[in-house]
């Protein structure tokens, strides 16, 4: 089935409208490797005409699986790595020293926005249990959240093949927090009770959600025009903590969003503090 114009124009606004994802008129190569299937089991015999087929009431489950197939989820465990480095080595300490001053000193809570297929929000869970040898004894919730129905029903299993856990995750981390499993490995129940899932739409509100200590929200944006970018990130930065901190992609800068997003550096990684208060950045310094 070939992409038109009209079908490439009709998928993109369409899936503007539903996620935010920017197709361009150079992603015609996207929509037939992805939806050609879609339209076919569905009796379409255009890209334009499954469009239409979504947007008629009570189509909300086709336009979830429009949504699933267009969204990217390549991922991998300690993806980029270094986010991971600084989170174990300056962000956890920071944390565990400020909480200890606070009516909830074992508290810690983490969002994963945009988890796709949970290997992140496990990384950032192994990655506290590494930190934190009392782990058990500690209140940590971790939060992951994706679009994609089909995206959090894998990452709510805690299942993956060889090959996806082969991408990143180190030997002796595997044997500690994985088990055996149909071929594969599942991620451990211990581990698995720290972290939650959740379908969440990043254009939509979330301000029933946190506050959180550290949030994630790496190589999403960079799919959203540049107003729903900013918008994005300043309503991240109302769901942090004082002086929590925030995660975005390697090719990401959110310096345009004023001096409050200085980035910080740790472990050739960047992040930001926007809510870093006089007293908590004193304290911060002194760590």
């Amino acid at each position: 089935m070939h992409v038109t114009t009209e079908d490439l124009r009709a998928v993109a606004t369409l899936v503007d409208e539903l996620c935010g994802v920017v197709l361009d008129d150079t992603k015609g190569y996207l929509v037939e490797s992805r939806l050609t299937e879609l339209a076919k089991a569905n009796g379409c015999a255009s890209y334009r005409e499954l469009c239409d087929k979504a947007r008629r009431p009570g189509n909300s489950d086709l336009q979830n699986k429009i949504i699933d197939a267009i969204t990217t989820q390549e991922t991998l465990f300690f993806r980029d790595q270094t986010p991971f480095e600084a989170l174990r080595y300056k962000v956890l300490p920071e944390l565990i020293d400020r909480k200890a001053k606070t009516a909830l000193p074992r508290r810690l809570r983490f969002w994963s926005a945009a988890c796709s297929t949970g290997q992140e929000p496990y990384s950032i869970a192994i990655t506290v249990c590494e930190t934190i040898p009392t782990v058990a004894s500690w209140d940590i919730q971790i939060l992951g959240t994706d679009i994609s129905n089909a995206a959090i029903k894998a990452a709510s299993l805690g299942f993956y093949p060889p090959h996806e856990i082969e991408r990143g995750m180190r030997p002796e981390l595997l044997q500690r927090y994985f088990v055996p499993h149909n071929g594969g490995w599942k991620v451990k129940d211990s581990l698995r009770a720290m972290v939650s899932f959740q379908r969440r739409n990043l254009l939509q509100p979330f301000s029933d959600l946190g506050p959180f200590d550290v949030i994630f929200c790496r190589n999403v944006a960079i799919y959203f025009d540049a107003q729903r970018r900013r918008d994005l990130f300043r309503r991240l930065v109302q769901r942090l903590t004082p002086g929590g901190y925030l995660f975005v992609g390697a090719s990401e800068s959110l310096l345009d969003l004023g001096p409050a997003f200085a980035p910080k550096k740790h472990c050739r990684s960047i992040y930001y503090q926007p809510n870093l208060s006089p007293e908590t950045a004193g304290l911060a310094a002194s760590v």
